[in-house]
């Protein structure tokens, strides 16, 4: 009975290693995987693609947190509904049937138009009252959950993806590759970074953003109407978040959660490149995303985000304001 036992693994061996060396024999090459340079071309390619959409979603976060001083918690879920609306208005039988292209046209407009009347019917009544930030920061956490629970009665559990450019042949960068869906992501994600860069440095509405997270008093005594700026920024980054969340759900899956999930990262960029930095949001942003993909050839997949973190904290250990944040004295 033991030697029967020993007989099926040594048969099982002995019929893998056989083709093996009869394609030796017979001059035959065996397949090979990727080469380690290859695998890490990819993930650097994949890295810059993750990264650039996180910075998407990061920056509306920072721009926030520099005009109010509000770390806002359930800007994930703007993410979300930016994904999931999309999703109605292309593939939803209750939906419209759009192609992919007008309904993420319409889905930036209506996470616009969110942002707004959050600020309008919550933050604005809110600081009116004088509430304290950390009060504030506790309502961003119940609003995220309300949110977040309402996308998933209303969606569902299920993760599905669009109509459109779902499955696509790859285009060989060398030893590496990607679809044009992807390429298409990539840069359309960073005409949309240098965008909002020439929007904050080249326009009067950007010049009052970024007087306001300047100093918000000077800047009100300036004239400025600071709630109109404040606004105009809660609005932008509801339009950039719905933005996001469908770059991200056409990479890779849209579902009820899929916000939430990201929204760790989002934090890492922002508080990576220095709070209330957009341009650090950015910069941190596509650290996380590569960190977070080139993790993966070392390490299992599971830990990618984990790795990601782990570089902000070492960051943070050397520079505390950040990549592109200003060291200021406290008291």
């Amino acid at each position: 009975m033991r030697y029967q036992r020993l007989l099926v693994p040594a048969l099982a061996l002995i019929l893998l290693t056989v083709p093996a060396i009869s394609a030796r024999a017979q001059g035959e090459e065996v397949p090979r995987g990727p080469t380690f340079a290859a695998r890490a071309l990819q993930a650097l390619i994949d890295g810059i693609q993750f990264g650039v959409i996180i910075a998407i979603t990061s920056v509306g976060l920072s721009l926030i947190f520099g005009t109010i001083h509000l770390i806002n918690f359930a800007h994930g879920e703007f993410v979300t509904i930016g994904a999931t609306f999309a999703f109605f208005l292309n593939v939803s039988a209750a939906g419209p049937g759009w192609h992919l292209v007008p309904a993420a046209l319409a889905a930036v407009v209506f996470g616009a138009l969110l942002g707004g009347a959050v600020d309008r019917g919550i933050w604005r009544p809110l600081r009116a009252r004088g509430t304290g930030l950390i009060n504030m920061f506790i309502v961003t956490i119940g609003l995220s959950l309300v949110l977040r629970h309402v996308v998933l009665v209303l969606y569902g559990t299920r993760p599905a993806s669009y109509a459109q450019y779902d499955i696509q042949s790859t285009i060989d960068l060398g030893p590496a590759g990607i679809t044009p869906r992807d390429l298409t992501v990539t840069l359309l994600a960073v005409l949309v970074l240098l965008g909002v860069a020439a929007l904050l440095q080249r326009t009067r509405i950007g010049t009052a953003v970024r007087a306001v997270s300047a100093n918000r008093d000077l800047a009100e005594a300036s004239g400025i109407d600071v709630q109109r700026v404040v606004l105009f920024v809660w609005m932008l980054a509801g339009g950039l978040a719905a933005l996001g969340g469908v770059f991200f759900g056409l990479v890779e899956i849209v579902s009820w959660d899929m916000g939430f999930k990201l929204l760790l990262l989002m934090f890492a960029g922002v508080i990576l490149g220095g709070l209330g930095s957009a341009y650090g949001a950015m910069v941190g942003s596509l650290v996380i995303g590569v960190v977070a993909q080139m993790s993966t050839l070392w390490f299992p997949v599971d830990l990618q985000y984990a790795w990601a973190l782990i570089v902000l904290i070492l960051v943070l250990l050397v520079r505390p304001q950040g990549i592109l944040g200003r060291a200021e004295r406290v008291g």
